[in-house]
């Protein structure tokens, strides 16, 4: 009973996402290499993810969607670099992340340290020291500014802390370690729930195509779906895509938008 009620308390929580993915980087670091290569991985996936360089629109209180987008995801990845504490944009986020990971079924959370230590990390050495000297010297004579200042090392302590990803590994190629990442975070968002949720009456469509696909049956099938243009093929076959992907160990959302299950 007991697990029926929280399975039912997180399908409630996930209804109220707008997005599976916010992702916490510090742009000059890792924007076009490692995050940009992530976040493909999460497109391909169907996943829907949140860049701060990408989803604000023109105009938007950038901290105000900020901090509205944390709250509105299920999953918060932090990209933890050299330079990442330099960035008071990436501490703000790195606080808000923290405050709605402890809210009762709050934000899943997962650090990603991208040639970086850990333990430079959790316990503000090296790098990580030098910006905070930084940011104490900043807010030395102002006791509001330096409770920040405190609140962010003390975030920073907390993420560190939670089981994540090292990136590069030792053990594999660098493509092979952000596929394992992708399909290891994708595997905790509920795809089904924030992409394409609000489609009037696919419901009916979504129920014949999965009768046709047969899920219990342990063989290949493929199902074409044919129709003049505009009446929702894609919309259909990227909707089941998100609905049952996260059953198979192989998944792509190819290029021309036709899903691929194995």
């Amino acid at each position: 009973m007991a697990s029926s009620s929280s399975s039912a308390s997180n399908s409630q929580n996930f209804s109220r996402c707008k997005y599976n993915v916010f992702v916490c980087f510090r742009g000059t670091d890792t924007r076009d290499n490692f995050t940009s290569h992530l976040c493909k991985g999460f497109k391909n996936r169907g996943i829907a993810t949140f860049l701060d360089d990408e989803s604000l629109e023109a105009g938007d209180s950038i901290l105000e969607e900020l901090m509205k987008a944390i709250e509105e995801s299920q999953v918060a990845v932090i990209i933890f670099s050299k330079n990442y504490a330099t960035s008071s944009w990436c501490l703000n986020e790195l606080v808000k992340i923290m405050e709605c990971k402890e809210k009762k079924n709050g934000l899943t959370v997962i650090p990603i340290f991208c040639n970086v230590d850990a333990s430079h990390v959790q316990y503000q050495s090296e790098s990580f020291k030098e910006a905070f000297a930084k940011h104490e010297s900043r807010y030395k004579d102002d006791v509001e500014g330096m409770q920040k200042v405190q609140r962010r090392k003390t975030a920073l302590t907390a993420a560190a802390g939670l089981s994540g990803y090292v990136f590069p590994s030792r053990f594999e190629s660098d493509a092979a370690c952000i596929n394992r990442i992708v399909d290891q975070i994708s595997s905790k968002c509920n795809t089904s729930v924030s992409y394409l949720q609000d489609v009037v009456g696919i419901d009916t469509q979504l129920k014949k195509v999965e009768s046709l696909l047969q899920m219990e049956i342990n063989d290949v099938r493929i199902v074409w779906i044919w129709g003049m243009g505009g009446v929702g093929k894609t919309t259909i076959a990227k909707k089941i895509f998100c609905k049952l992907s996260s059953n198979f160990k192989d998944k792509r959302l190819n290029k021309d938008t036709k899903p691929n299950l194995t």
